[in-house]
């Protein structure tokens, strides 16, 4: 009979431990902060049509744009950076009840300071310089709230148009093209101090595209 219960405590000690556990990773996973940034959109414009965004890039690593030279037009091969775009807002881990919902105060708003864009390749070759472009941090300043707001930055740097994997690329017509997926990724703080990211995807496929007219 001892045997028996000893055996069930140990039962519901294992049990405990694991819910703690799980408890305490889940909570870790979210941060402390009592809100969090909710990505409404992820679009992209080409440097090439700067006002042109979709949800999937096509990134230009080089475009012919026609200049005047000595009297005559000329195509002049031009390396231009891409531009990203996300509309965000905050949401609170506590939404309150059906009949009293919770309401964001000023506290709960949340300032983004920095991002991160890291490409990958969905047949899992990433390595960065040779299969896909170097990752890199940017900075972008904003303070967001539960009324939805825009920020812009830059999704694919000039620097990764110069150098390999991309610069191959160039002037070989789009015979050849690398499909990626970057990952962007914002960090900020609530305004108590709270540290916050969170993450967003968009598909970025790199050619010598057509040149727009």
């Amino acid at each position: 009979m001892n045997w028996r219960i000893r055996h069930v405590a140990a039962a519901l000690a294992a049990v405990v431990s694991l819910m703690a556990s799980a408890s305490c990773g889940d909570v870790v996973r979210q941060g402390r902060s009592p809100s969090f940034l909710v990505i409404d959109s992820l679009t992209a414009a080409s440097g090439a049509k700067p006002g042109t965004f979709g949800q999937t890039l096509e990134s230009d690593v080089v475009t012919n744009v026609t200049e005047t030279v000595g009297g005559q037009q000329v195509k002049v091969p031009t390396v231009y950076e891409d531009l990203g775009e996300m509309q965000l807002r905050i949401l609170l881990k506590d939404q309150g009840t059906p009949g009293a919902p919770a309401t964001p105060s000023n506290i709960n708003s949340i300032t983004v300071n920095r991002y991160r864009v890291v490409y990958r390749r969905a047949d899992g070759r990433n390595t960065p310089g040779v299969d896909v472009p170097y990752p890199f941090d940017g900075a972008v300043t904003a303070t967001i709230s539960n009324t939805p707001f825009q920020i812009s930055f830059i999704l694919v740097r000039i620097q990764a148009k110069l150098e390999a994997p991309l610069k191959a690329l160039a002037g070989i017509g789009g015979q050849v093209a690398i499909s990626t997926i970057a990952d962007v990724t914002l960090y900020g703080q609530d305004l108590a101090g709270n540290e916050v990211d969170c993450t967003g995807s968009i598909s970025v496929n790199f050619a010598d595209w057509g040149d727009p007219q």
